[in-house]
C-alpha cells in the first residue's frame, strides 16, 4: 500500500498559478504583510509569494498587491476576487495575457 500511495503522490501536479479568465487574467498569490520591502519573492507551492510593507489593516496590503501586480505587468486594472481578509489571494488583472504575466511573474522572482 506504501510504495502506491508513492507512486500516486509522484504524478500529482501543481495547480497553476496563472490562469486566463474572460477579460485578462487571475493570479493566486501568498501575501506577506509588514515586510521590510515590497517585492515578488516567487513561488511557493501553488501561489506566487509577494511580500508588501503595507500592514494588514483596511484594505492596506490588498491595494499595495494590486498596484504592485499592476505595475509589474503593465495590466490595466488589478483587484482581488477571493481571500481579501486572507493571506492567500486571488488577484484579477484586467488588460494582460497569461503568457505575458507568466513570464513577467517568473523574471522578478528570479531577479
Amino acid at each position: 500500500m506504501r510504495a502506491l500511495w508513492r507512486s500516486y503522490s509522484c504524478r500529482m501536479e501543481i495547480p497553476d498559478r496563472v490562469r486566463a479568465v474572460a477579460d485578462g487574467v487571475e493570479v493566486r498569490v501568498l501575501v506577506v504583510p509588514n515586510a521590510s520591502r515590497t517585492e515578488i519573492v516567487g513561488p511557493h507551492g501553488d501561489r506566487i509569494k509577494i511580500r508588501v510593507t503595507a500592514p494588514p489593516e483596511r484594505g492596506k496590503a490588498n491595494k499595495a498587491v494590486c498596484a504592485l501586480l499592476r505595475d509589474a505587468t503593465g495590466a490595466s486594472g488589478a483587484e482581488v476576487v477571493a481571500g481579501a481578509g486572507h493571506r492567500e489571494k486571488t488577484i484579477a488583472l484586467t488588460g494582460a495575457s497569461p503568457d505575458t504575466v507568466r513570464n513577467l511573474l517568473t523574471l522578478k522572482a528570479e531577479s
